[in-house]
């Protein structure tokens, strides 16, 4: 069994914590040959040489000058070259990076490389002729070899041992490859970014109550009428054709298009069919996981330039430009599309009730508490990273750039700090009340209503 795992190195310079549990994943897989692919600069050879130490017989490093600036899309391609060349029985890919926060490349790479996929895997249950996983959203799967899976943040990575030895770093150009240089890098990559800026959305004026208050506040927030997911002037142009894969990017496409046509989510290939025929000037997907895995795969059928997780749309009437958070949602990326139709997933929400308690990591020592008022006034739970990271929450209740969007019309914040990765997840919610014994917390520039206070007196 050869498994291969693609890895990147973040801006940190370790290895992306998605991509730590897939090699993590790959080294637990009895007698498998585990080799690392990665796509960087000469640099990144002591990177990947630290990681050999952990069991993988050898790493691959992908490093050319044409390789530079690649989308989801550049990366594919140069990716799947290597993956044609190994061919492997498998292949494992981190869910998404935290500098792209795309989770494009795993699907595109799937297509491109022809092999099946399962995406957001939270266990491999089963490896032979064919591969099965328990998946975060669609149950339990299962695929013909060879494969390519995408994992969650399911593990923690082994230490290497004292007594383990390092592996090789083999350095593959454009050439080793049989790379086609006008498909690589910047010259290969449909989307381009036009401008990035400091991402200040969604802060609120907060207003201090008391913790009496805090029963109405609730009730009058549930009488106000939702306000809409997008929260944005309409375009004073408009953009012709735009199609909309289910009705969840409504919204968004009614910002910049009278025009709206909805296609049924079925199936990549189908999908990549009706749009080849039909020729729309643009498509919007939700951000729902399969929406997201479509979505990639569609973008690689065609050669479409895809954005991820917008957050606001723009037209002049004939460019869509696309509004998405990057780099852990601490920036914001305005992109266009080189490619027609222009593509992109919108943040549209995953909750069933009108209010979400979310339990932060400074909750941990009072979880029960936080959980039975939950309950006594009907909210869904959610959580943050760090309370993930902790094993204090399950990870499907984890909301955030690396978790699961949401829009209630009440969010309760309990001892949650405000990270840019969490608003992200949370800021289009009606009402924010934020509950926190800091009044630095940053979550109070995100919050209508905050108590400032031990939650454990406010919630009682």
């Amino acid at each position: 069994m050869k498994i291969l795992v693609c890895i990147r190195q973040g801006l940190d310079g370790e290895i992306n914590p998605f991509d730590a549990c897939a090699y993590e994943e790959a080294l637990k897989v009895k007698n498998a040959e585990v080799i690392l692919l990665s796509m960087g600069p000469q640099s990144a050879k002591d990177f990947l040489l630290r990681l050999t130490r952990l069991g993988a017989k050898k790493a691959i490093l992908l490093s050319d000058k044409v390789f530079a600036g690649a989308d989801t899309l550049a990366t594919a391609y140069t990716l799947s070259l290597a993956v044609k060349k190994i061919n492997p029985d498998l292949v494992f890919c981190g869910r998404q990076t935290l500098v792209g926060d795309t989770a494009q490349t795993g699907p595109m790479l799937s297509v491109l490389a022809q092999t099946q996929l399962i995406t957001n895997v939270m266990s491999i249950d089963e490896i032979g002729e064919t591969v099965t996983c328990t998946t975060r959203d669609n149950g339990i799967q299962t695929v013909t070899l060879p494969a390519l899976l995408t994992i969650e943040r399911i593990n923690n990575l082994r230490l290497p041992s004292i007594m383990s030895k390092l592996g090789e770093v083999e350095v593959w150009s454009a050439e080793d490859i049989g790379a086609d240089k006008e498909k690589c890098g910047l010259a290969g990559s449909p989307t381009r970014v036009v401008k990035t800026f400091q991402n200040e959305s969604g802060k609120r004026k907060c207003k201090f109550i008391t913790d009496n208050e805090l029963p109405q506040v609730i009730s009058e927030a549930l009488k106000k009428q939702n306000e809409d997911i997008v929260k944005t002037q309409l375009s004073s142009q408009k953009l012709s054709k735009v199609f909309i894969v289910g009705e969840g990017p409504r919204p968004f496409a009614e910002t910049v298009s009278d025009d709206i046509t909805i296609l049924p989510l079925t199936n990549a290939e189908d999908l990549a069919q009706k749009i080849t025929e039909l020729k729309p000037n643009a498509v919007l997907w939700g951000s729902d996981s399969l929406s997201k895995k479509v979505s990639a795969q569609v973008g690689a059928m065609l050669g479409l330039g895809l954005c991820a997780d917008c957050t606001l749309l723009e037209t002049d009437g004939e460019e869509l430009y696309m509004y998405r958070p990057a780099l852990s949602g601490s920036v914001i990326a305005k992109i266009v599309s080189c490619t027609k139709p222009a593509m992109a997933t919108v943040r549209t929400t995953q909750n069933a009730s009108d209010v979400v308690v979310a339990a932060g990591y400074g909750a941990r020592d009072f979880l029960d508490l936080v959980k039975a008022f939950a309950d006594k006034i009907g909210a869904d739970m959610a959580t943050t990273r760090k309370a993930v990271d902790n094993d204090i929450l399950p990870y499907n209740m984890q909301v955030g750039l690396t978790g699961k969007t949401v829009s209630p019309p009440v969010y309760i914040a309990v001892g949650v700090s405000g990270a840019v990765h969490h608003i992200a997840g949370m800021q289009r919610a009606g009402t924010v009340i934020a509950i926190n014994p800091d009044k630095d917390a940053p979550i109070f520039d995100y919050a209508d209503y905050g108590i400032l206070g031990d939650a454990r007196e406010v919630l009682k």
